[in-house]
């Protein structure tokens, strides 16, 4: 958990250091510079019945830029509320294909009062990536965040 405490300290910095226009960005991008297995980070916010695509960092973008409440694995998460991890995305059938290189992904629902405003989505090329450490970390990172979104 020590590169987690360390990543923490230093993202908690940065919110404290940055102006609000552009600290969503600075996030995604501590994120997906800090993690060598997050190799694409976006940041969903909710916008009606859909989640619309924000600051992402990756080799490319994703053709998913809006995706309804409820949809995929990212609009399960913002529909339930819950942290969704899964291992193997070629074994979900919700997953919405964006890169033939996604073997495994997680979304963190964003919250403020309790209600998704919206999330983090992080994939990996490396199948079961994401442990109970990486759920706990971006969900203090979501938390953090929902005062920016």
């Amino acid at each position: 958990m020590r590169k987690y405490d360390g990543a923490e300290q230093k993202l908690r910095d940065l919110l404290v250091k940055r102006k609000p226009a552009n600290v969503v960005q600075q996030v995604v991008d501590f994120l997906y510079n800090e993690f060598e297995y997050y190799n694409w980070v976006g940041i969903y916010v909710v916008a009606g019945n859909n989640l619309v695509l924000g600051p992402w960092r990756g080799k490319e973008a994703t053709e998913h830029t809006q995706i309804p409440i409820g949809t995929g694995v990212c609009g399960s998460a913002a529909q339930s509320g819950k942290t969704e991890v899964v291992d193997d995305v070629s074994k979900d059938s919700r997953y919405l294909a964006c890169f033939l290189s996604t073997r495994s992904e997680i979304v963190v629902p964003i919250k403020r009062n309790n209600i998704v405003i919206g999330e983090i989505d992080v994939d990996s090329d490396r199948p079961g990536a994401f442990t109970r450490d990486d759920t706990h970390f971006l969900e203090k990172i979501a938390y953090l965040l929902s005062s920016y979104l």
